[in-house]
């Protein structure tokens, strides 16, 4: 039986969607570089053939991934978490394993190293400028046209960025990055191998985009993205997800299958999504690739990553289109035969989308509430279309009945409340019933406690 070492580290798809697909390829053993969630644990620890705890970073979790997979005798090294993608990829290739490479895979991660790569290759992207002191940002902020987007170079979910429009607001920016790093690094949501990647930003123009000449119908956000997988260096392009637009400044709030993008237009994404994967030289890992679209020229590539997107798209994947990218991927990196679309899929059967609850509505006002949070206890028909379900996702859940905080724009992941799983008949009905979940869901929680309390309360009730 072939043995399959999972590195666990936060993000990535939930433990209790990816273990069962991960163990379905051979005997799974986990060696985790961060804390287990505990939630979901009854249903993926079973899955497990061992399960051991380090909490290292830099050289010392590559240390730590080679001496456990020597000694589990791994035939496959893998990690669905953005921040372990790095210290996978090394130890991979000092295992002689299959993996995406250390050195494309810092590309994939740091996002000034996917740059220059991408400039160096044609590939459509925004102008962009590295970033280590405020007076490069201030700099910065001289040479490109503003408004400009201050990100972390490392960064993922959104943490830590700001727009700016004026040198004036750089001090204030400054302080306000370090802090959301801070808060980031507090729930987990930092780079294992770099240990200095918080000081290392990233300043680039945003791209004005549009949906004109795109969809037929509206709704939908500027940019999309892409599934893919990479085999031994050749990128298979799976389908694209669509986005609703995101809460400002740029916190993502749902993503959406199928795509509702004429099939001609879906081929021209394809297109460039695979330009900008080609050009990072990964091996063999998954891949996410996020492009904004713009009116009447090529889509800009906003990034890559060398895994699949997070929270329940690879769950969307099957789905909507029957393919479990999860053993897919699993299966190429044993070594076994995979078999891939000949083309990237654009028709599906049925919708399905992630939707990540934050304490504000879809078009970005923050709740003027801050109910407990009780997501089982909403009465959910009264907010989606009839034959629609929901299911809050357990990995991302925060404490039952705890209240709910204040909306904070820089704090990126770190405003989750939780994620649901919807599905609806088709993609018009689910974009109607995403947008009905953020704007309804403030009332529905409120209600939800009122209930609740009022069962609590009264005479005999527990």
């Amino acid at each position: 039986m072939n043995t399959i070492l999972y590195v666990y580290a936060k993000g990535g798809a939930p433990l209790e969607h990816a273990f069962p697909r991960i163990a379905g390829c051979g005997e799974l053993h986990v060696l985790a570089l961060m804390p287990l969630p505990d939630t979901g644990a009854e249903s993926w620890r079973a899955h497990c053939a061992s399960i051991t705890e380090v909490h290292a970073g830099g050289e010392a979790a590559v240390d730590e991934i080679v001496r456990h997979a020597k000694a589990v005798g791994a035939d496959a090294v893998l990690t669905l978490s953005e921040f372990a993608v790095l210290a996978v990829a090394h130890a991979a290739d000092r295992l002689g394993l299959a993996g995406a490479g250390a050195t494309a895979a810092a590309k994939a991660r740091d996002k000034r190293l996917m740059r220059e790569s991408w400039a160096e290759a044609g590939v459509p992207i925004p102008g962009f400028r590295r970033v280590s002191t405020e007076a490069d940002l201030r700099a910065a902020l001289t040479e490109l046209t503003p408004p400009v987007l201050l990100k972390p170079a490392w960064g993922a979910g959104s943490i830590a960025q700001l727009v700016l429009r004026s040198p004036d607001e750089v001090p204030t920016a400054w302080a306000q990055v370090a802090a959301a790093l801070d808060k980031g690094n507090q729930v987990g949501m930092s780079e294992l191998y770099e240990t200095e990647a918080d000081r290392h930003l990233l300043a680039e123009e945003i791209v004005t985009g549009s949906v004109d000449g795109w969809y037929d119908v509206p709704g939908y956000a500027d940019y999309v993205s892409v599934e893919g997988i990479v085999a031994d260096g050749v990128y298979h392009p799976l389908c694209v997800a669509a986005r609703l637009p995101p809460i400002p400044p740029f916190n993502e709030v749902a993503s959406l299958m199928p795509c509702v993008l004429p099939e001609p237009l879906q081929r021209v994404v394809e297109e460039v999504s695979r330009q900008a994967v080609d050009a990072l030289g990964l091996g063999t890992c998954g891949t996410h690739t996020e492009l904004k679209l713009r009116a009447g020229e090529l889509p800009v590539v906003i990034e890559t990553g060398a895994r699949f997107g997070g929270v329940m798209i690879t769950k969307q994947v099957e789905e909507v289109f029957g393919l479990d990218p999860i053993a897919m991927l699993t299966r190429q990196l044993l070594g076994e035969r995979v078999v891939y679309p000949e083309r990237m899929l654009v028709e599906g059967h049925g919708a399905a989308a992630s939707v990540v609850a934050v304490p504000a509505d879809s078009a970005g006002n923050p709740w003027r509430s801050t109910p407990p949070w009780l997501p089982r206890a909403v009465d959910w028909p009264a907010i989606l279309s009839p034959g629609s379900a929901i299911e809050p996702v357990a990995a991302f859940d925060r404490p039952i009945g705890q209240a709910v905080p204040a909306y904070d724009p820089a704090a990126g992941v770190a405003n989750w409340l939780g994620v649901f799983m919807l599905t609806a008949a088709d993609a018009e009905t689910l974009l109607r019933d995403c947008n009905a979940v953020l704007d309804g869901l403030e009332d529905g929680l409120n209600q939800a406690s009122e209930r609740v309390s009022g069962r609590t309360s009264s005479p005999g009730g527990r």
